[in-house]
C-alpha cells in the first residue's frame, strides 16, 4: 500500500532532502488533498514541532477533516496525542518520546497505550547510520532499529521506519533492510526514505510492507 505524506513546516507543505535542505515547497492545500482523497491513509508531519521551532497545529486539524490521516511532530505526553485523536486523526506518531539515554522508554510506552489504545499508535523508528536517529534526525540512540522494534512490539499497532540515509534522494529503499525489519515485527511495517517509483511499493507490498513516499510524489516522478 502507497500511504502519500504532508509534511508540514512554516504553514506550507514542503519536501526536504535527509530532514535538512528545503527542495519542494507548495501552498495549494486544496489540490494535495483532493489528490491524496482516495487513500485510505495519509501520513501527515508537522516538521516544525518535529524540530522543536513551533507547530502547524491548526493546518493539522484542517487536513484531519479532509483525509483520514496519522499525525506526528514533537508529540512528548499521551496528552498531546489525545488532542490530535480529538482534532481527527486517526493514529498519532510517536518517535523521539519513546528513547532515552538508557536506550527504549517503555514505561513510557506502555502509558501511552493503556491511555490511547494500541489501535491508535504508531511508533516511529528513523535510523541513521545505522543507529535510531531521534529529535528531528540530529541526535541518536545507541539502539539499531531491530532492537528498537523488538523492545517495542507489544506496545502499538505499527512501527514506521524512515531511513534517514535516503530520505529525499529518490534514490530507492534498501527493499533487504525491509526485509529484515518486516522478520522482526508482527505489526504492520510502514517504510520511508528514497521511494522512487512504484516498482518499490509493489516490491515492498509483496513483502507485506507498507510504503511512505513523499518526494516521488511531489515531484511527479511517481503518480498519486
Amino acid at each position: 500500500m502507497l500511504i502519500p505524506s504532508i509534511d508540514l513546516m512554516g504553514g506550507r507543505i514542503v519536501q526536504l532532502v535527509q530532514g535538512e535542505k528545503l527542495k519542494l515547497a507548495f501552498d495549494d492545500f486544496e489540490y494535495w488533498i483532493d489528490r491524496f482523497s482516495k487513500y485510505p491513509v495519509v501520513q501527515l508531519i508537522d516538521l516544525d514541532a518535529a524540530m522543536r521551532q513551533g507547530e502547524n497545529r491548526a493546518l493539522i486539524e484542517m487536513i484531519c477533516k479532509r483525509l483520514p490521516c496519522q499525525v506526528g511532530g514533537g508529540l512528548k505526553t499521551a496528552e498531546d496525542g489525545r488532542a490530535l485523536l480529538a482534532a481527527g486523526a486517526k493514529r498519532v506518531i510517536y518517535g523521539s518520546s519513546l528513547f532515552g539515554e538508557a536506550g527504549v522508554n517503555k514505561d513510557f510506552a506502555a502509558g501511552l497505550k493503556k491511555e490511547l489504545g494500541e489501535e491508535a499508535l504508531v511508533f516511529s523508528v528513523d535510523t541513521k547510520g545505522g543507529k535510531v536517529a531521534v529529535k528531528g534526525w540530529k541526535d541518536s540512540v545507541n539502539l539499531t532499529p531491530e532492537e528498537a522494534i523488538t523492545w517495542l512490539e507489544d506496545y502499538c499497532a505499527a512501527f514506521l521506519y524512515t531511513h534517514v540515509d535516503t530520505e529525499g534522494t529518490m534514490s530507492g529503499f534498501p527493499l533487504d533492510v525491509a526485509a529484515v525489519l518486516r522478520a522482526c515485527t508482527a505489526r504492520q511495517l510502514i517504510v520511508a526514505g528514497g521511494i522512487k517509483e512504484r516498482a518499490e511499493v509493489d516490491a515492498l507490498d509483496a513483502m507485506g510492507v507498507d510504503a511512505v513516499a513523499g518526494m516521488a510524489v511531489y515531484s511527479g516522478a511517481m503518480e498519486a
